[in-house]
């Protein structure tokens, strides 16, 4: 076995990089080692598919059992679905890659990142971005690499690089930084209501240490003598492009000028202009540049003039500071909300709109046994807060069949979870297992943080006894050359045809979450602290509007809610209040009608 072997110290440990020597086939390959940890990532390419009309990047992140001297716990005793914790770290790995792969690029790509071996001291995820990055460039795709990762912990005052799986637990702050020597390109964080300076000091000492990773990269790259790769796209988009520029440049603008439309009336006028300069191409000349171009690519017209509504709504934002709704950059759409909306047999129910978003969640209270225990890598082995998001079809007016939730629901679904947990009671105080479901009925931008606000609300109507309420919402940029606009509570077309979609979620005290893509190859700190300071003031907003449905949480359970008592004995006598084979347990629950939990500290629950 042939191959390259390479290490690098490292905010204090050794990195070693095994450079395409195992997985031969695949088109790039790197193994990294730190510490104990062991992650293998490949990068494999494909010819593009006909009719591909956008970039196919599959990420895929798997963990053995193995890795951690394990054997599943599932009947087959093998690895099954993969659990939530892995597909969000299959997100991980795809936000700051895509961006950074050209536009044009139509390639099946798919990223796989295994873990081997697994040392507590040193969590795999932030390694399967790393290594992403070094695969695909040894793979030679055109890439605007070299990108790199790292996880920021705050313990005490102190802000530490890839803590252990223990420090984060004790941790004020879980965040991910992963960068470009352009700048930031993404960012996931959870925090326990820390300020904005904070957060944003964070991101900034996070990126340092990525930018460390990023000179080791082109350091190795040198030395293999691997360049940047440069290709040139195909041309004949431009000629479609500038015919439409011609043709209805000066209606889309009028269009999107008309700020008192509703989206469906807005998408509508767009409709028909679009169906009327295709009509005219059809009476163009069968040797015309313009109908050869769109006869040759079936998808071209599309996408040449989703490119133009595009550069004109940008043009508008900065040009004027106006956006298609007429609403200013830092102004947030109209808010309503309403709870208990559903019988109490819900145990706890709120709705929150804002604009044409609209999310309906329910609270469920549950005994310890209710707790979803896991079987991965992580050292926790349950949760006792769970948070679901679900996205119907009918949220955007379309038809589709109903599967499994995707990786984005998942993805959203825990965002909306890490913004909740800093503030939910502790275990002793509030022994109950908590679900919250989030139904999108309606989608226009920002869904996740209106899950978040909706969610606050159901449990608060629930009555549990939260420390705060949490509100959040999406910052959005318009970014050309140096020109920048920050956009607040950012609606479909905005996300759809900006830059940035930044999820700032948080209390009155502080910020609780964090999610930022990018549609660039890095933003530089100063506009990433300047979206973080703008979305305060309009957090504010939001739990000041939140606060008068309900300002703090109802004080009697439902009646369908269980009941629990809770109480401690010492750990020596647990064996003796289970008795022989659980039989003076067992008696005692089927005596009074009760389930008896007892953890392995003695802490015993009581539910009727």
């Amino acid at each position: 076995m042939q191959g390259e072997i390479r290490s690098f110290s490292f905010d204090g440990r050794e990195v070693q990089l095994t450079i395409n020597r195992f997985a031969p086939q695949a088109g790039g390959s790197v193994m990294l080692e730190c510490g104990g940890t062991v992650v293998l990532v490949t990068v494999t390419r494909s010819a593009a598919r006909e009719g591909v009309d956008f970039l196919p990047l599959l990420c895929d992140y798997e963990e053995r059992m193995y890795a951690a001297g394990r054997i599943p716990g599932s009947y087959q005793r093998r690895e099954g679905r993969p659990p939530e914790r892995v597909i969000l770290t299959c997100r991980l790995m795809d936000r700051p890659l895509r961006p950074l792969f050209p536009s044009w690029l139509r390639d099946d790509i798919q990223v796989v990142a295994t873990c081997q071996a697994l040392d507590e001291r040193m969590p795999p995820d932030v390694l399967a971005v790393t290594g992403s990055s070094m695969a695909t460039l040894l793979a030679r795709l055109p890439f605007a690499g070299p990108m790199a990762a790292v996880r920021v912990g705050l313990l005490g005052d102190d802000f530490v690089i890839n803590p252990s799986f223990r420090e984060i637990e004790r941790s004020d702050l879980d965040l991910v930084v992963a960068g470009t020597p352009h700048g930031v390109v993404m960012v996931e964080a959870g925090a326990k209501q820390l300020p904005e300076h904070d957060v944003i000091e964070a991101i900034d000492f996070g990126y340092e240490a990525v930018l460390d990773l990023i000179k080791h990269q082109q350091d190795i790259l040198k030395e293999l003598d691997i360049g940047p790769v440069r290709v040139e796209p195909e041309t004949t988009d431009e000629v479609v492009l500038t015919y439409l520029e011609t043709q209805c440049s000066d209606s889309i603008r009028a269009v999107l000028a008309e700020f008192d439309l509703s989206k469906a009336d807005r998408d509508n006028k767009l409709s028909v202009i679009k169906s009327h300069v295709a009509s005219g191409i059809l009476n163009l000349n069968e040797d015309h540049p313009v109908r050869i171009a769109v006869a040759s690519n079936i998808k071209l017209f599309g996408t040449s003039y989703k490119a133009l509504t595009k550069k004109l709504m940008r043009g508008q934002i900065l040009a004027e500071g106006k956006r298609v709704d007429g609403r200013a950059l830092d102004e947030v759409r109209p808010i309503s909300s309403a709870v208990g909306i559903l019988p109490r047999k819900v145990h706890g129910s709120a709705v929150f709109q804002r604009g044409l978003t609209q999310v309906l969640s329910a609270t469920t209270l549950g005994t310890p046994s209710d707790a979803q225990e896991l079987d991965d890598l992580n050292p926790s082995n349950e949760k006792t807060y769970l948070h679901h998001y679900n996205f119907p079809p009918f949220s955007v007016g379309e038809t589709r069949p109903l599967r499994s939730p995707g990786r984005r629901e998942i993805g959203h679904g825990a965002l909306a979870e890490r913004a909740l947990m800093p503030v939910l009671p502790n275990k002793e105080d509030f022994p109950y297992v908590i679900r919250v479901v989030s139904e999108v009925l309606s989608s226009n931008g920002s869904t996740s943080m209106a899950s978040v606000c909706g969610s606050t609300m159901a449990l608060m109507d629930a009555g549990v006894p939260i420390k705060a309420p949490v509100g959040g919402a999406a910052m959005g940029l318009i970014k050309e050359g140096s020109d920048v606009r920050i956009l607040t509570d950012i609606q479909g077309i905005e996300d759809f045809l900006g830059d940035m979609d930044f999820k700032v979620a948080g209390t009155e005290k502080g910020i609780t979450a964090l999610q930022m893509d990018m549609k660039i190859t890095g933003l530089p700190m100063a506009t990433i602290g300047d979206a973080i300071h703008q979305a305060q003031p309009a957090r504010l907003h939001i739990l000041a509007e939140m606060q008068k449905t309900i300002d703090k949480p109802r004080e009697d359970l439902s009646p369908h809610a269980p009941r629990l008592l809770t109480f401690r004995i010492s750990p020596e006598l647990i064996g003796t209040v289970i008795g022989p084979g659980g039989r003076t347990i067992k008696g005692i629950t089927e005596r009074t009608n009760t389930k008896i939990d007892i953890g392995d500290e003695g802490l015993v629950t009581i539910a009727s």
